[in-house]
């Protein structure tokens, strides 16, 4: 089948709408992760052993799971429990769950590379334990960790695609609506391939400047 400009042009509208979709799952997947990573970090490094192996059966039970059944649990075990939310809703916290274990990773290595004097200068200083991470452990241990958050968003951004499974249409899920209602296959994927280059290219591309950027530093 021939490529036509002509139905490539008269799909982009749609498209771009759901590429708008796929923008808000990125976004609220990767707002949930940091929140949940934030949180799975300090139950880590609690001193309360429930919390602690909570955190690490999570992380263990998460991240040998493929993100796709992940989805799937959310979509079709919530409204068994009584909780219902939009699958759009459910594609969001499926992508936090999964990522917040990585940014739990991301968050450790971060605070880790901030030297061991600095924690004993502030404890020597006799500042209080929030002061002595909002002054002297946080700021240092971002910079560090702003490249590897911003590759996990851009790997959030190319796995929205799976959320087409659980019936969120996003970018994906508009070409295939689109190829089966129409036949046509080469123009709906082809410019989805290419929506998600416009889009991944320049975000790749700021990141590796950031990291350059900090390495210099």
């Amino acid at each position: 089948m021939e490529f036509s400009f002509e139905f490539a042009r008269s799909i982009l509208p749609t498209l771009l709408q759901g590429a708008v979709i796929t923008v808000i799952a990125t976004l609220g997947g990767f707002a949930g992760a940091l929140v949940g990573g934030g949180i799975l970090s300090v139950f880590l490094r609690s001193n309360i052993a429930p919390l602690r192996i909570f955190a690490i059966g999570y992380i263990y039970c998460i991240r040998n799971t493929p993100l796709l059944v992940q989805l799937y649990l959310v979509f079709y075990v919530l409204p068994d429990m009584g909780i219902t939310i939009s699958a759009l809703g459910c594609g969001i916290l499926g992508l936090s769950l999964h990522y917040s274990t990585f940014f739990s990773e991301v968050y450790r290595a971060g605070i880790a590379s901030v030297p061991r004097g600095q924690f004993e200068a502030a404890d020597a200083l006799g500042l209080h334990t929030t002061k002595k991470w909002m002054l002297i452990v946080v700021p240092q241990a971002i910079k560090p960790i702003l490249p590897v958050l911003g590759n996990y968003l851009v790997g959030m951004f190319k796995e929205t695609p799976l959320l087409a499974a659980i019936t969120v249409v996003e970018l994906f899920g508009k070409a295939q609506n689109i190829a089966g209602l129409t036949y046509r296959y080469n123009e709906p994927y082809l410019m989805v391939a290419l929506i998600f280059l416009i889009i991944s290219v320049p975000c790749s591309f700021i990141i590796r400047k950031l990291e350059t950027n900090g390495n210099r530093h």
